[in-house]
């Protein structure tokens, strides 16, 4: 009996001993966003030091994560996710029993080797850039009843940009300054940089 005893104290005292670095640990939280104010499931969020991993977990669906069980100490948050390049968040301290709450400042930007890139300029028929031109591009899906589209308007060198997932689609540009309008459509397939150029005759009081 007395052996007994001895074992069962033996193993309660290695419990409390392994639970004990444990309750010295801090952690960090918070929510990833796309720059557009998107909130990012399936980031996968790294607490690097000194060139190691040290801990990781992953987004879930509202953006949110938590890395808990981090020695006190200053980390790197290192994320990632498929079409977005990859980030760091510098300098991130970890305190004992505490949770250091980033909120949402972690931001990830599309990769743009991943995109549609549509990008065009506008001029009038003299040659000259025209500046704030209401630009439309549809997509046109494949029951050609059904469109989803958005508005921009030119810069002051005429310019103009579109960003889409990779894919393969009919895309519709529409340019127009009062009641002259240009139209275009191309069909776009890899991810790539797709140019174009549109010219508005315009009357010379709106040139």
């Amino acid at each position: 009996m007395s052996v007994v005893k001895s074992i069962s104290v033996s193993v309660v005292i290695f419990l409390a001993a392994l639970a004990a670095p444990a309750q010295d640990t801090g952690s960090v939280k918070g929510i990833v966003r796309s720059d557009s104010g998107d909130k990012l499931a399936g980031v996968s969020i790294i607490a690097r030091r000194e060139g190691k991993d040290l801990g990781s977990t992953v987004s879930g669906k509202g953006g949110e994560f938590r890395l808990s069980g981090l020695d006190p100490g200053v980390y790197n948050l290192v994320f990632e996710k498929d079409g977005f390049s990859s980030g760091v968040l510098f300098g991130v301290l970890v305190k004992k029993k505490k949770v250091n709450n980033l909120s949402d400042r972690l931001i990830m930007t599309i990769d743009e080797g991943t995109l549609v890139i549509v990008s065009g300029s506008v001029f009038n028929q003299y040659g000259r850039s025209i500046y704030g031109a209401k630009v439309k591009i549809e997509e046109i899906l494949p029951d050609q009843d059904s469109r989803r589209d958005s508005t921009i308007y030119t810069s002051r060198s005429g310019q103009f940009t579109f960003r889409f997932e990779e894919g393969k689609r009919t895309l519709r540009v529409t340019v127009s300054v009062k009641d002259v309008v240009g139209t275009k459509e191309i069909e776009v397939d890899d991810a790539g940089i797709y140019r174009l150029a549109l010219t508005l005759n315009l009357p010379e009081k709106t040139s």
